[in-house]
């Protein structure tokens, strides 16, 4: 597959690499070695896995607030302000071990990851918002490189964290890749573009709800929080179940690692896979859900296989973890996406940024659920039988998404033509190119009604005519002969938009 970028979109997807890799690491350099610290202070199972859990609740629950105000505050400024308070809090984590007594240790370790989550969530946040508006006709592909250099952060993260808690102790981990992670901060805020945006005011946009409201979208919302949940549930109790293996930090770093490379080098394959005109999402979906039910069968393994823990068979179930991971996670933003225009959502940054809070907030429930239940099930019935739980959670979803894929409207599945397509200065949409229960018009014509403008029809459905027409190729269209002049960028439109229009 070939990509024609310009400058500026390479710009923007190095730096928000870079970053995302950056993020990954401080986010998983703790769980080979947070759990011991945390015991030797007087922390049980259920108390460290809160501390997990805490960071994801309050990006589930912050999460919908940024994706609905994002066009307002500016995804560039909500991008810069999240990393640089991420990277912040990682730096002073660190410095928990010099804490004296249990209470007080636990205390500040949810205060400082309350605040993390704060940042990670604004910057996840418009990450992936910026990236579906800046490559509308490969956002699955776009989505999944993200999701490559987050998952390299996940192999670097438990790797570099243990051998530098072997070396330094505790604190030396967070300060070198925090630290390096505030220097990213820096770099994405000199980088990245801020001149006015070019997005469409509306009036009244769509909501959290109104996008919930959609059943392909809200089964999209329980897999994304399935697949999360099955993750910090192996972050929060995978190494007490290893402990038997009597492994150095490094060893245990090393099988941290296993899930996430091989989320990294599957994420581009699932999102080309999900980008073929000829595979819906939801199907990459199902696959998933049976690579994670293989992965918990034989990661501890079940106790009705009545065989012992074997190495070998926890490897092998990290892997088809991680092919679990990439097929679920990719598919599932492209799906939540695709779903929602083509169930009559305006193809604009408003949606983009709903989307992208609905992802990062379900995600962030079931990274929540994940560390707190696995703390309590493995403080009550152990590893091995606790595992029951993510199989028959991911079984039960699966079953929901077959069910789905055969009872569902399929023109509601797919976009032929965007919703967004023609979008017209007042706010309102050329309805003639919408395909669905209420409009059954041809979606043949090539030419707005009101402005003559024309549209590729080949176009990709995440692509509206307002990013075609004034696109990186096309700056002397039609569309930006006849709209007031103004540049792309990721910050969010001003007065001057209506004081144009007044002027023209």
């Amino acid at each position: 597959m070939g990509f024609n970028f310009t400058r500026r979109q390479w710009l923007t997807v190095i730096v928000i690499s870079a970053a995302d890799f950056c993020n990954a690491i401080c986010v998983a350099l703790q769980a080979p070695f947070f759990p011991h610290e945390a015991e030797l202070k007087g922390c049980s199972a259920t108390e460290y896995g809160l501390v997990f859990g805490i960071f994801e609740l309050v990006v589930f629950i912050i999460s919908p607030f940024y994706g609905a105000h994002l066009n307002k505050l500016g995804p560039k400024l909500v991008f810069n302000t999240g990393i640089l308070t991420t990277s912040t809090c990682a730096i002073l984590f660190g410095l928990l071990d010099k804490v004296e007594g249990h209470i007080l240790f636990v205390t500040l370790a949810f205060i400082i990851r309350i605040v993390e989550a704060l940042g990670n969530a604004a910057f996840l946040t418009a990450s992936f918002a910026i990236i579906a508006k800046e490559f509308p006709n490969n956002v699955a592909t776009m989505f999944a490189s993200l999701e490559t250099f987050f998952g390299l952060g996940l192999i670097v993260g438990p790797l570099v964290g243990g051998a530098l808690y072997s070396v330094g102790g505790y604190y030396l981990p967070f300060a070198v890749l925090g630290f390096i992670l505030f220097l990213t901060a820096i770099l994405c805020y000199l980088t990245l573009p801020n001149t006015p945006d070019d997005e469409d005011i509306r009036p009244t946009g769509p909501t959290m709800i109104s996008l919930l409201k959609i059943p392909g979208v809200f089964l999209t919302a329980i897999t994304i929080t399935s697949t999360s949940l099955s993750l910090g549930f192996l972050q929060a109790t995978l190494e007490p179940h290893l402990r038997q293996f009597e492994f150095s930090p490094i060893i245990l770093g090393l099988i941290f690692i296993i899930n996430g490379g091989l989320y990294a080098v599957s994420a581009p394959g699932w999102g080309w896979l999900c980008d073929h005109p000829s595979i819906k999402p939801k199907y990459i979906t199902v696959v998933g859900h049976m690579f994670v039910i293989g992965a918990f069968l034989i990661v501890g393994p079940a106790p009705f296989m009545e065989i012992p823990t074997l190495l070998w068979m926890t490897i092998l179930g990290l892997v088809l973890h991680g092919l679990g991971l990439g097929s679920l996670l990719v598919s599932s933003f492209s799906d939540a996406l695709g779903t929602a225009i083509s169930n009559g959502l305006p193809n604009s940054i408003e949606t983009y940024g709903l989307v992208s809070g609905m992802w990062t907030s379900t995600f962030a429930l079931g990274a929540f659920i994940g560390p707190t239940v696995s703390g309590l099930l493995f403080d009550s019935i152990g590893f091995r039988n606790s595992t029951q739980f993510v199989v028959i959670l991911h079984l039960c979803v699966m079953v929901a998404v077959f069910l789905f894929l055969f009872s569902c409207d399929r023109s509601k599945m797919e976009v032929s033509v965007s919703a967004g397509d023609l979008v017209q200065l007042d706010g309102t949409l050329d309805e003639s190119v919408l395909i669905g229960e209420k409009f059954m018009q041809p979606a043949t014509r090539t030419k707005s009604r009101r402005y003559g403008i024309s549209v590729e029809q080949s176009r990709p459905p995440a692509m509206n005519s307002l990013i075609a027409c004034s696109s990186y190729k096309n700056r002397r269209s039609p569309w930006s002969q006849r709209t007031p002049r103004y540049r792309p960028s990721y910050g969010s439109l001003d007065h001057r938009f209506r004081a144009s229009l007044s002027v023209t």
